[in-house]
């Protein structure tokens, strides 16, 4: 019998959530776990009453052709990292583990470079969160040390983010 390890069990409870998402680009889903337990679960979508995308079958960022991982003010939706982090407590989150898992919205395809946007780097510092984990592929994932995005400020520049 074969069992899944903890992070891609985890890891494929983020990539359900992810779901949910409403971006007409890349949907997103995260969770974060402390101590075996998930603290909060969130998705890419517009914020509460608010029309997604989907819904208005338009996207201004596609529409402008703007590239991956630049003018993010322009996006309707709120990333899934920070509504997992609204989501949630800081006291519960602090030491915990953020798992994140992208899918593009057209193919259904993971998102194999997937990446914390410069302004979800700085939410997932303030959270106490300790490490964030990748999905790269069904079975391969990345772990990064959010203590490192502290000392590395170039890092927070959102260079390869959604």
């Amino acid at each position: 019998m074969h069992r899944t390890d903890k992070e891609n069990y985890y890891l494929d409870i983020a990539q359900a959530v992810s779901g949910r998402g409403t971006c007409l680009r890349r949907n997103f889903g995260a969770i974060i776990v402390k101590y075996d337990q998930i603290i909060a679960t969130g998705y890419t979508g517009a914020p509460r009453g608010r029309k997604n995308c989907v819904d208005l079958d338009f996207c201004i960022r596609e529409d402008q052709k703007i590239p991956r991982g630049e003018r993010y003010e322009l996006c309707r939706s709120v990333h899934a990292e920070a509504n997992c982090i609204i989501n949630a407590a800081r006291n519960d989150m602090i030491g915990s583990v953020l798992y994140l898992v992208g899918l593009d919205a057209k193919t259904g395809e993971l998102i194999s470079d997937a990446n914390s946007c410069g302004m979800c780097k700085r939410l997932i510092i303030n959270a106490g969160i300790d490490r964030v984990v990748v999905r790269n592929s069904p079975a391969d994932y990345s772990v990064i040390i959010v203590r490192d995005w502290v000392f590395a400020d170039d890092s927070l520049a959102g260079k390869r983010g959604y």
